[in-house]
Protein backbone atom coordinates (compact mmCIF):
# COMPACT_ATOMS: atom_id res chain seq x y z
CA UNK A 1 0.00 0.00 0.00
CA UNK A 2 1.31 3.42 -0.94
CA UNK A 3 1.14 6.43 1.36
CA UNK A 4 -1.83 8.61 0.43
CA UNK A 5 -4.45 10.70 2.20
CA UNK A 6 -6.20 8.99 5.13
CA UNK A 7 -3.70 6.15 5.59
CA UNK A 8 -1.85 5.56 8.84
CA UNK A 9 1.91 5.73 8.50
CA UNK A 10 4.27 4.39 11.15
CA UNK A 11 7.86 5.55 10.82
CA UNK A 12 11.20 5.90 12.48
CA UNK A 13 12.83 9.28 11.99
CA UNK A 14 15.79 11.40 12.93
CA UNK A 15 15.53 15.16 12.60
CA UNK A 16 18.72 17.22 12.26
CA UNK A 17 19.45 20.89 11.79
CA UNK A 18 21.74 22.20 9.03
CA UNK A 19 24.80 21.64 11.24
CA UNK A 20 23.95 17.94 11.61
CA UNK A 21 22.87 18.26 15.24
CA UNK A 22 20.08 15.83 16.15
CA UNK A 23 16.99 17.80 17.22
CA UNK A 24 14.62 14.86 17.65
CA UNK A 25 14.53 11.14 16.97
CA UNK A 26 12.13 8.25 17.30
CA UNK A 27 14.98 6.26 18.86
CA UNK A 28 14.12 8.09 22.10
CA UNK A 29 10.33 7.67 22.11
CA UNK A 30 9.64 4.86 19.67
CA UNK A 31 8.11 5.01 16.18
CA UNK A 32 5.70 7.79 15.22
CA UNK A 33 2.28 6.99 13.74
CA UNK A 34 0.11 9.59 12.05
CA UNK A 35 -2.70 9.93 9.52
CA UNK A 36 -1.37 11.20 6.21
CA UNK A 37 -2.94 14.25 4.61
CA UNK A 38 -4.86 15.74 7.55
CA UNK A 39 -2.21 17.97 9.09
CA UNK A 40 -0.81 15.67 11.78
CA UNK A 41 2.73 16.50 10.62
CA UNK A 42 4.29 19.49 8.85
CA UNK A 43 3.13 20.00 5.26
CA UNK A 44 6.58 19.65 3.74
CA UNK A 45 7.10 16.22 5.28
CA UNK A 46 3.59 15.13 4.30
CA UNK A 47 4.41 16.00 0.68
CA UNK A 48 7.64 13.95 0.81
CA UNK A 49 5.70 10.95 2.20
CA UNK A 50 3.23 10.72 -0.69
CA UNK A 51 3.65 7.51 -2.69
CA UNK A 52 6.20 5.91 -0.36
CA UNK A 53 5.68 2.34 0.91
CA UNK A 54 6.52 0.13 3.87
CA UNK A 55 10.26 -0.51 3.93
CA UNK A 56 11.22 2.72 2.12
CA UNK A 57 14.13 4.66 3.62
CA UNK A 58 14.87 8.19 2.49
CA UNK A 59 16.34 11.54 3.46
CA UNK A 60 14.62 14.85 2.83
CA UNK A 61 15.13 18.51 3.52
CA UNK A 62 12.20 20.74 4.45
CA UNK A 63 12.47 24.52 4.05
CA UNK A 64 11.15 26.77 6.82
CA UNK A 65 8.10 27.77 4.75
CA UNK A 66 7.08 24.08 4.48
CA UNK A 67 8.06 23.33 8.07
CA UNK A 68 7.32 25.58 11.03
CA UNK A 69 7.36 28.82 9.04
CA UNK A 70 9.73 31.73 9.01
CA UNK A 71 10.45 33.39 12.34
CA UNK A 72 8.19 36.43 12.79
CA UNK A 73 9.99 39.30 14.56
CA UNK A 74 6.58 40.62 15.67
CA UNK A 75 6.26 37.56 17.91
CA UNK A 76 9.33 38.58 19.93
CA UNK A 77 8.44 41.01 22.71
CA UNK A 78 10.26 42.58 25.61
CA UNK A 79 8.10 42.90 28.73
CA UNK A 80 8.85 44.41 32.10
CA UNK A 81 9.98 41.89 34.65
CA UNK A 82 7.40 43.38 37.04
CA UNK A 83 4.68 41.68 34.94
CA UNK A 84 5.80 38.40 36.50
CA UNK A 85 5.29 37.49 40.14
CA UNK A 86 7.97 38.71 42.56
CA UNK A 87 8.78 35.20 43.70
CA UNK A 88 8.88 33.78 40.16
CA UNK A 89 12.23 32.32 39.20
CA UNK A 90 12.77 33.08 35.52
CA UNK A 91 15.29 31.33 33.30
CA UNK A 92 16.11 31.37 29.60
CA UNK A 93 14.19 28.54 27.92
CA UNK A 94 11.17 28.63 30.24
CA UNK A 95 7.77 28.52 28.51
CA UNK A 96 4.68 30.56 29.36
CA UNK A 97 1.17 30.87 28.02
CA UNK A 98 0.59 34.48 26.99
CA UNK A 99 -2.08 36.30 25.07
CA UNK A 100 -5.26 38.29 25.14
CA UNK A 101 -8.98 37.63 24.61
CA UNK A 102 -8.41 36.88 20.91
CA UNK A 103 -5.29 34.67 20.84
CA UNK A 104 -3.13 32.60 23.12
CA UNK A 105 0.51 31.73 22.42
CA UNK A 106 3.16 29.64 24.07
CA UNK A 107 6.15 31.95 24.53
CA UNK A 108 9.71 31.06 25.42
CA UNK A 109 12.04 33.23 27.49
CA UNK A 110 14.98 34.02 25.20
CA UNK A 111 16.75 36.62 27.36
CA UNK A 112 16.30 38.47 30.63
CA UNK A 113 17.91 41.06 32.84
CA UNK A 114 16.93 42.88 36.04
CA UNK A 115 14.38 45.07 34.22
CA UNK A 116 13.02 43.06 31.27
CA UNK A 117 12.15 39.61 29.99
CA UNK A 118 12.24 38.94 26.24
CA UNK A 119 9.65 36.41 25.09
CA UNK A 120 9.50 34.64 21.71
CA UNK A 121 6.13 33.21 20.63
CA UNK A 122 7.52 31.72 17.39
CA UNK A 123 7.63 27.94 17.19
CA UNK A 124 11.09 26.90 18.49
CA UNK A 125 11.94 25.52 15.03
CA UNK A 126 10.58 28.50 13.05
CA UNK A 127 13.07 29.69 10.47
CA UNK A 128 15.03 26.43 10.51
CA UNK A 129 15.69 24.09 7.60
CA UNK A 130 14.80 20.58 8.75
CA UNK A 131 16.70 17.48 7.62
CA UNK A 132 14.95 14.15 8.10
CA UNK A 133 16.15 10.55 7.85
CA UNK A 134 13.00 8.44 7.48
CA UNK A 135 12.24 4.71 7.54
CA UNK A 136 8.65 3.69 6.77
CA UNK A 137 7.74 0.80 9.09
CA UNK A 138 4.08 0.33 8.18
CA UNK A 139 1.31 1.76 6.01
CA UNK A 140 -2.34 0.81 6.54
CA UNK A 141 -5.83 2.19 5.98
CA UNK A 142 -7.01 4.45 8.78
CA UNK A 143 -9.94 3.11 10.80
CA UNK A 144 -13.17 5.13 10.97
CA UNK A 145 -12.64 6.02 14.64
CA UNK A 146 -9.10 7.26 13.89
CA UNK A 147 -10.42 9.52 11.15
CA UNK A 148 -13.20 10.74 13.46
CA UNK A 149 -10.68 11.51 16.22
CA UNK A 150 -8.14 13.01 13.80
CA UNK A 151 -5.18 10.89 14.86
CA UNK A 152 -3.74 7.38 14.68
CA UNK A 153 -4.33 4.99 17.57
CA UNK A 154 -2.05 2.26 18.90
CA UNK A 155 1.72 1.99 18.75
CA UNK A 156 3.31 5.31 17.94
CA UNK A 157 -0.08 7.01 17.93
CA UNK A 158 -2.56 8.30 20.49
CA UNK A 159 -3.69 6.13 23.38
CA UNK A 160 -7.15 6.79 24.85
Amino acid sequence: MKIAKNVVVTMNYTLKDDKGTVIDSSSENGPLSFIQGIGNIITGLEAKMEGKEKGDKFNCTISPVDGYGEADPNLIQKVERSQFGEGDTLEVGMMFEVGNDEQTFIARVISLDDQNVTLDANHPMAGQTLNFDIEILNVRAAEANELAHGHAHGEGGHHH
